[in-house]
C-alpha cells in the first residue's frame, strides 16, 4: 500500500522499498495550461554543475542513463526512470520540477501528484493542488537526496519565474537558442514492435488504467515543441529623488549670502513664485531675500537651519529629500525574513521559524518562547499529567510546554540562546530538558536514566527523543560536535546532547584526600561516553 506524504515529509528510500530501479510519475494539469516537467541532477552545493544532468524534453537521459525521461504513460503527465545505484558520486540530489509553459500560474492547477513506483507497485505518493500556490509559475515537487543513504522528500515549494528562472536558480546557464537533442539510435515509438513482442520494463512501471499500450523505448523523447523563453518579471522601481524637483519655470538658484555689514545688498533677480521687486527689507528680514507669504515663517539665510528644524534640513538625512523607504529598505535588507518552504528555518543564530502549514502537525514549544507569529495559530497549554509532573519533579526533567496548531508561521527564541534544528529520521537523541526549545509533536520523548554512581549535587537523568521529526536544541554560544571514542569524557555541566545509542557512565573523581585541600581542579564529575562509530556528543562553551 502506498504511503501518503504531505509537504515536508521525508523518508529513506530503503524504508519505502528495497529496490533501486524506480519509476517516478508526475501528474499535473490545469485549464488551458501546458507544463514542462524536468529533473535537475545537482551536486553537493545544490548546483547544476554538469548540464548533462538537466533532464528535459530536449535531453531525455543522462550520460550513463541512470536518469531517463519516459514520457506520458499510465495516467501520468510525465514519467522518469531513476536507477539510484548507477548515479555518479558527484550527483547528490535529483530535483523534480514542473513549470508553466506560456501564460498562467500554479494557483490554476488542479489536483496533482508525484509518485514513486517500484516493481510495478506504488510505494509513495505526494498529492498537491493549486490552493497551495499563488502567483508562482514553477514548483519543485519532490527530491531524491543523498544523506549517507538516498532519501525522498516531498517539497511542494513554489517558485517565481518559469523554466529559465528555475535553471538560473540552480546555477545553470541559459543559451540563446537551445540546440535540439541528437535523435537516439532506437526506432521511433510509432514504429515499435507490437506489445506482445517487446518485454515489459524490468524496473516495473505501473500498469496503464486503460487498454494496454506498447511499452515505450527507454530514452526516446516524446515529440514536443521547444518552450518559448519566458522573460524575467521586471520589478517596478521608482527613481530615487536626490535633489529638489525642478519647477516649471526653470532651475531655482540658491539665495545669495547676506551682504557684509554696512554695505548695501545686491539686487536679487525675481524667482519663480516671488514678488518681482523688494526695494526695502522688512523688519527681521535678511537683505537680499524675498519676504515670506503671510502666516508663514520667513526663509532662513543661506547655509543656516530654519528654526525648529532638526539638523540635516527637511528632516531628511544629509539635508536632501529621498524617496520614501529607499534608504530604509536598504538598511533592513539583511534582516528580512527567510522563507525556504521547509518546516523549520533559522532566521539567525537566535531565532527559529516554524511553518505549521508544512505537514500540518502541531509543535510543542517551551512556554513563553513565542516572539511573533503570522496566520491563524492557536496556542494551548500542554499538560504532562499527574504522572508526568511527578517524574519531572523527581528527575529535574520537567518541561513547561505549549502546543502550537493552526495555519501560519511561529517565531521562537529564548534569552538570546543559539538555536539548532536537529532532524531525526527514525533515530534518537538525548538532550537535557533545559536545552530543549521546541520539537515536532510527532516525536516520542521520555525521561532516561544515566547509568553509574551518584553525582553529588547533580542529576542522573535526561530527555530522550525518538521518531521522525525535528527537535530544536538551544546552547550558550556555538557548540562543538565530537565523535564518541573509548576515551571520550565530558563535563556534565557543559554537555548538551548525545546520540541515544551511546552508553553513558558517570565517572566521578571525588576523592577525600584530593578534596580535603584547597586548590583542587574543580573537575570532580564527568560523563564517560562509549559507543560504536557514528555516535556523537555535543558540548557548549559554557557550564550551567
Amino acid at each position: 500500500m502506498a504511503r501518503e506524504f504531505q509537504r515536508g515529509h521525508k523518508a529513506k528510500i530503503s524504508d519505502l522499498t528495497p529496490g533501486t530501479d524506480l519509476y517516478v510519475g508526475v501528474q499535473i494539469a490545469g485549464p488551458g495550461l501546458s507544463f514542462d516537467i524536468s529533473c535537475f541532477g545537482l551536486d553537493a552545493n545544490e548546483q547544476l554543475s554538469d548540464d548533462r544532468y538537466f533532464i528535459f524534453f530536449n535531453q531525455p537521459k543522462s550520460p550513463e542513463e541512470s536518469i531517463q525521461l519516459l514520457g506520458a504513460q499510465s495516467g501520468d503527465t510525465e514519467s522518469f526512470r531513476v536507477t539510484l545505484d548507477r548515479i555518479p558520486a558527484n550527483i547528490h540530489k535529483l530535483s523534480f520540477t514542473a513549470t508553466v509553459d506560456g501564460a498562467g500560474q500554479m494557483s490554476q492547477v488542479g489536483p496533482g501528484y508525484i509518485r514513486i513506483v517500484a516493481g510495478g507497485e506504488e510505494v509513495v505518493r505526494y498529492a498537491f493542488n493549486g490552493s497551495e500556490f499563488s502567483t508562482e509559475r514553477a514548483v519543485m515537487l519532490g527530491d531524491f537526496y543523498l544523506k549517507d543513504v538516498w532519501r525522498f522528500a516531498a517539497v511542494g515549494q513554489g517558485f517565481d519565474g518559469g523554466l529559465e528562472a528555475l535553471l538560473k536558480n540552480f546555477g545553470g546557464e541559459v543559451a540563446e537558442e537551445t540546440p535540439a537533442a541528437a535523435p537516439p539510435q532506437a526506432a521511433a515509438p510509432s514504429f515499435a514492435p507490437p506489445a506482445q513482442a517487446a518485454p515489459a520494463p524490468s524496473f516495473g512501471a505501473p500498469a496503464a488504467p486503460q487498454a494496454p499500450q506498447p511499452p515505450p523505448s527507454f530514452g526516446t523523447p516524446p515529440p514536443a515543441p521547444a518552450p518559448a523563453p519566458t522573460p524575467q518579471q521586471q520589478m517596478h522601481a521608482a527613481p530615487t529623488i536626490i535633489a529638489p524637483m525642478t519647477p516649471p519655470g526653470g532651475t531655482v538658484p540658491p539665495p545669495p549670502p547676506p551682504a557684509p555689514y554696512g554695505q548695501p545688498a545686491q539686487p536679487q533677480q525675481p524667482q519663480f513664485g516671488q514678488q518681482p521687486h523688494q526695494p526695502q527689507p522688512q523688519f527681521g528680514q535678511v537683505p537680499g531675500q524675498a519676504p515670506a507669504p503671510y502666516g508663514q515663517q520667513p526663509p532662513s539665510p543661506y547655509g543656516q537651519q530654519p528654526p525648529g528644524m532638526p539638523p540635516g534640513g527637511q528632516g531628511m538625512p544629509g539635508g536632501v529629500p529621498q524617496a520614501a523607504g529607499a534608504g530604509l529598505q536598504a538598511a533592513l535588507q539583511p534582516y528580512k525574513e527567510t522563507a525556504t518552504g521547509q518546516r523549520w528555518t533559522p532566521q539567525n543564530q537566535q531565532l527559529m521559524r516554524v511553518d505549521l502549514n508544512v505537514s500540518g502537525t502541531g509543535v510543542l514549544a517551551r512556554q513563553g518562547s513565542m516572539v511573533m507569529y503570522q496566520g491563524k495559530v492557536d496556542f494551548s497549554y500542554k499538560g504532562a499529567g499527574f504522572a508526568g509532573r511527578l517524574v519531572g519533579n523527581a528527575t529535574g526533567q520537567e518541561m513547561q510546554l505549549m502546543r502550537c496548531t493552526g495555519r501560519g508561521q511561529v517565531f521562537l527564541a529564548e534569552e538570546g540562546s543559539h538555536l539548532h534544528a536537529v532532524e531525526l529520521q527514525g533515530d534518537g537523541i538525548c538532550v537535557s530538558a533545559e536545552n530543549v526549545l521546541a520539537f515536532d509533536e510527532t516525536l516520542q520523548y521520555e525521561v532516561r536514566r544515566i547509568e553509574g554512581h551518584g553525582i553529588p549535587g547533580g542529576a542522573l537523568f535526561t530527555m530522550q527523543f525518538q521518531g521522525t521529526g525535528t527537535v530544536v536544541v538551544k546552547t550558550h554560544g556555538t557548540p562543538v560536535v565530537l565523535p564518541v571514542t573509548p576515551t571520550t569524557f565530558a563535563d556534565c555541566n557543559a554537555v548538551v546532547a548525545w546520540s541515544s545509542a551511546s552508553q553513558v557512565i558517570v565517572s566521578s573523581q571525588v576523592r577525600l584526600r584530593r578534596n580535603a585541600y584547597p586548590g583542587h581542579s574543580g573537575e570532580t564529575v564527568n560523563l564517560q561516553f562509549r559507543g560504536a562509530p557514528g555516535n556523537f556528543i555535543v558540548v557548549q562553551p559554557y557550564e550551567v
